[in-house]
């Protein structure tokens, strides 16, 4: 930490000089950047703000409009601070028109009683000045390294948290806009300590656009974007507030993580490459249709004249033991598409370039010839699934796109079915599979979940009730969500939430107050109602936390 006024002024040689503050007391913890001896009252065209100035008044004005300027100036370059030593032009006491402006202007003023080297304190303020700064670049120098690796490395926001608090020695948190935990190291403390009521204590944190430490809190938060859109904050638990250098660290990590688009892949054999590579090669559009043709042929799958239709299957949640995007969950899955796929008799290209679900996904293109029916296809691969021994059939979503007739359109097969998977996989019943059709407003929803325009619709919405709830401890927002199920009978809402009818009233009407809405209006219903509905499942489907 840098040296602040106070620190100074506990030195030894400070000391024995018999420091009295006549001014600014209440700024002594302001940081010193450098120790300046001045003689001359145009000392402020020389300073850049942080100095702590040193003299015997020798060649101060003689007038007290002088004096005045002189302390006008210092002020106004943003000195830490001014020592003055009594004696040689002052006497025993500093001009009391002097000490008043020095006050007026909350300018710390110190007079010293006795003479001192001044060179006595330059020489050690100096010293540990240069110490700090020597500290901050090495630090500087380490952190750039890290996270350089880091980003080459395309790592994990896991893996970057855990560097932030190495380095800090304090917890750190990754939370999306709907502050909800992404990832997070605990440092010295527990999960629980850490993560607990997190939301409720996150909203209560509002720091402006940048890096901001909140002093209330102790957090230090930082925002998390890419190309100008913000996704998420990056937030480290102090004690007090961090040196620039720790600024430094959470901004680079931040940085860090939104950077990394890369995803771990799997070194396993050459066909299972050249297979994921070529459907990549389809999603992407990076390859002429004619050579994808061919190379697909070459993989023995036929892709021309046949009808496609893309397909995903995807977890429902990760298997036990495996993180969501290691190895092992990734070959698990992929070994038994592979069977499934085989056993069925089924002509298709099978790769694990799902990027949506962070690469635990299986991507197919199935080719059909002119009398395979798509949907007995689905229902056999899905069956196949629960024999190959895959945990259990409903443990597994199969998704698929709309059956295509060209290459040129497999793509946007591939890409339904990836949305199919993505909008079901967490709010979906049970059943072999999926098409676009059953992807209604709740799926629709959390295909939209990490979208920002939502999470600040979402916020637009119910922001200033979810406040009214947290600082009142009510639950005005779950009695709203009840009005609306209950299609705005107030019997029955009134019976769900176990109030009285004319509480259940009083209520609403509190509810109109703080939204500032009429619930009577069917548009002002509806987009309150849709947005409960997006908040339910980003809470209950959003990404799990690692940690």
């Amino acid at each position: 930490m840098p040296m602040t006024v106070r620190d100074v002024l506990e030195l030894p040689a400070l000391q024995q000089a018999g420091p009295r503050v006549l001014a600014g007391r209440d700024r002594l913890d302001a940081p010193v950047r450098w120790v300046h001896v001045a003689e001359i009252p145009e000392i402020a065209d020389l300073l850049r703000g942080g100095e702590l100035v040193l003299t015997t008044g020798i060649g101060l004005p003689p007038d007290d409009d002088g004096l005045r300027r002189w302390i006008d100036d210092l002020a106004a370059v943003g000195v830490a601070g001014v020592v003055v030593e009594l004696g040689r032009r002052f006497g025993g006491t500093l001009p009391a028109g002097l000490v008043e402006h020095a006050r007026s202007r909350n300018l710390p003023l110190i007079a010293l009683r006795r003479e001192m080297r001044f060179v006595a304190v330059t020489e050690v303020v100096h010293s540990v000045i240069v110490e700090e700064q020597t500290a901050d670049l090495l630090a500087k120098d380490e952190i750039h390294r890290i996270f350089t690796e880091l980003s080459v490395e395309g790592a994990e926001p896991r893996q970057v948290l855990r560097e932030v608090t190495r380095l800090s020695r304090r917890p750190a948190v990754l939370e999306n806009l709907a502050h909800q935990v992404l990832a997070y190291e605990t440092g010295p403390l527990t999960a629980e300590e850490l993560l607990d009521r997190w939301e409720t204590r996150s909203r209560a944190v509002e720091v402006p656009s940048g890096t901001g430490y909140e002093p209330r809190s102790g957090w230090l938060v930082t925002g998390v974007e890419a190309r100008g859109d913000r996704w998420g904050r990056l937030v480290l638990l102090c004690d007090q507030e961090p040196p620039a250098r720790t600024r430094v660290l959470l901004e680079r990590a931040a940085s860090t993580i939104a950077l990394n688009q890369l995803v771990a892949r799997d070194s396993s054999s050459v066909e299972r490459q050249a297979r994921s590579s070529l459907l990549l090669s389809i999603v992407n559009h990076s390859a002429p249709t004619r050579d994808v043709a061919l190379r697909a042929r070459g993989l023995g799958v036929v892709l021309e004249q046949r009808r496609l239709l893309g397909v995903v299957v995807r977890r429902r949640r990760p298997a036990p033991g495996a993180g969501a995007g290691g190895n092992a969950n990734r070959r698990e899955l992929l070994d038994a598409v592979e069977t499934a796929v085989r056993e069925c008799g089924l002509a298709a290209l099978v790769g694990d370039v799902d990027e949506a679900a962070g690469g635990t996904g299986v991507t197919l293109l199935v080719a059909l010839d002119e009398t395979g029916s798509d949907e007995a296809a689905l229902g056999n691969l899905s069956a196949a699934l629960t024999r190959a021994g895959h945990r259990a059939g409903s443990d597994v979503v199969v998704a698929a796109g709309s059956v295509v007739r060209t290459l040129d359109l497999a793509r946007r097969s591939l890409a339904e079915a990836a949305q199919v998977a993505d909008a079901t996989v967490h709010t979906a019943e049970p059943r072999p599979f999926y098409r676009l059709h059953d992807v209604r407003l709740r799926g629709l929803l959390y295909l939209l979940r990490d979208d920002v325009r939502l999470q600040t619709f979402v916020e637009r919405e119910l922001g200033p009730l979810l406040s009214y709830d947290q600082r009142h401890g009510t639950n005005h927002v779950a009695l709203l969500e009840t009005y609306l199920v209950e299609g705005r009978n107030k019997r029955r809402a009134a019976d769900a939430m176990s109030v009285s009818r004319s509480a259940l009233y009083q209520r609403l009407e509190l509810i109109e107050r703080v939204l500032g809405v009429d619930l009577e209006s069917s548009e002002r219903r509806l987009s309150l109602h849709v947005a409960l509905t997006a908040r339910d499942v980003m809470r209950a489907g959003g990404p799990e936390p690692t940690g």
